[in-house]
């Protein structure tokens, strides 16, 4: 039959993208069968049309704008659920995120660029810190059909050990670069047109091989930064202000006030203007921090074999409550999330980068919520779900904790999934499929919540919309 061998890796391709790696690995056993090898052995002719193929395939991919196509789709489409739960019924209110009313996913490809937190300025354009140390890049993205709209390439370095950070406050975004100084990035021009140029710049001083993994805005307007050298800076106007802990930091901080909360491998410290130490207190830290109500903050402690969350006075550090979460030595979190009484955690312990997602496997997983409330700390709920790596968001309304999450798969399928869980109880509302694939794995991406019953998660291979339907 003429073209058989074609039609044959067309099928197992085809069946691939139904089922998952399982057929891949089905279709290389048959191969130990000489005669399997004989019949599928090549022709020159055929090798250069596979040859000329995949070139053709990988100069679209460079010739293409940023933003302009969708990331390529994984396999096991038939293997694993597009849908699962239900829609939240009963609200009336303007939610902040979506319902699940037959929600819809939208992609756009970055590349392998690296994401890791999306915000909004004034005019809800997303606004996001990508790249390497090698090729940092600060990105304008349209949030609707997430194309690019403007982008600006920052210094690079190969000493940094941290990816920077950045904030956005209305119209500008506030970024700290790899060469030891703080840009201010207006994201419109004069017409509100989107746009990224540079407006200020501020020396920070630090050290070279010293980088910025924290920055955040206070009440009065001022940037406060942590370095992971240990190093808590305070930028106000053209003036930089520094002072050393001496202590290793791989978090980000938390600004309140005109006070910032920096936790560092061995210790929790709150740091007011000056900068100058308000408290110290010993505590091995794992997670961002999160302020509360009443002049509180929640921290982590993972001295013991399980997690902490621990709630302190922000007045003079004073522990007031804590709690354990998940089981013994299976517990780690990189952000805390408040929720108005409480926060919530999610653990990303076993984490240790895409290979331990690959292949339909999962880490240790839970989201669980914290609530304080009268000098106590009480472990409301513990979701079993697996949410690798990140941070979730919650919506005080409709009262949803969004996290983005994967399901295990015997047959080798890497499903990923926006997961909608009430924020009361704990209970899995619902979970809308993402996409199949290590480009879907959110590699440290934190779910952001935007207008009109929008989410958005930057993932390994671009950006994930998931909206209700219009």
């Amino acid at each position: 039959m003429r073209f058989a061998r074609t039609i044959a890796l067309v099928g197992v391709g085809l069946l691939w993208l139904a089922f998952g790696p399982l057929v891949l690995l089905l279709a290389a056993g048959s191969l130990y069968f000489r005669r399997v090898r004989t019949w599928l052995r090549p022709t020159r002719r055929a090798v250069a049309g596979w040859v000329l193929a995949v070139l053709a395939v990988a100069g679209l991919a460079v010739v293409v704008p940023d933003g302009w196509v969708p990331i390529p789709p994984g396999a096991g489409v038939l293997a694993s659920p597009a849908y699962v739960g239900r829609p939240v019924s009963g609200f009336d209110g303007v939610p902040g995120g979506p319902l699940g009313e037959s929600p819809q996913v939208r992609t756009r490809s970055y590349g392998l660029d690296g994401c890791r937190r999306i915000e909004l300025d004034s005019h809800d354009r997303l606004v996001s810190l990508c790249g390497t140390d090698d090729a940092p890049v600060l990105r304008l993205i349209d949030r609707g059909n997430l194309h690019q709209l403007a982008s600006k390439e920052l210094p690079t370095s190969k000493d940094a050990a941290c990816s920077g950070a950045f904030y956005v406050d209305r119209d500008r975004a506030v970024v700290a670069t790899h060469d030891q100084r703080l840009l201010v990035v207006t994201t419109a021009d004069a017409d509100d047109d989107p746009d990224l140029t540079t407006r200020d710049t501020v020396a920070l001083d630090i050290p070279a091989d010293d980088c910025v993994l924290g920055l955040a805005q206070d009440a009065r307007g001022r940037s406060w930064f942590v370095t992971d050298g240990g190093r808590v800076g305070v930028v106000d106007g053209d003036r930089s202000q520094v002072l050393d802990l001496a202590e290793e930091v791989s978090h980000p901080l938390a600004v309140v006030g005109e006070a910032a909360y920096v936790v560092t491998a061995e210790s929790a410290y709150k740091i007011g203007p000056g900068p100058r130490v308000v408290w110290r207190t010993d505590q091995e830290n794992s997670a961002t921090p999160a302020a509360l109500p009443g002049d509180l903050v929640a921290t982590t402690d993972d001295a013991a074999s399980r997690l902490d969350v621990v709630v302190r006075s922000g007045t003079d550090g004073a522990e007031v409550c804590r709690a354990a979460v998940f089981d013994e030595n299976e517990g780690a979190a990189e952000r805390l999330v408040a929720d108005g009484v409480g926060v919530v955690v999610q653990n990303v312990h076993g984490y240790g980068g895409t290979r331990s997602t690959t292949l339909g496997r999962t880490t240790a997983g839970g989201v669980a919520r914290v609530v304080a409330r009268d000098g106590e700390c009480e472990v409301a709920w513990t979701a079993d779900v697996d949410a690798p790596s990140g941070a979730p968001a919650v919506a005080a309304e409709p009262g949803l904790v969004y996290a983005y999450t994967k399901r295990h798969s015997w047959l080798g399928v890497n499903a990923w999934y926006l997961t909608a869980l009430d924020l009361e109880t704990g209970r899995a509302v619902y979970s809308v499929r993402t996409g199949l694939g290590v480009l879907r794995d959110n590699h440290h991406g934190e779910v952001a919540i935007g207008p009109e019953a929008t989410a958005y998660v930057p993932v390994l291979g671009g950006v994930v919309r998931v909206h209700d339907r219009d």
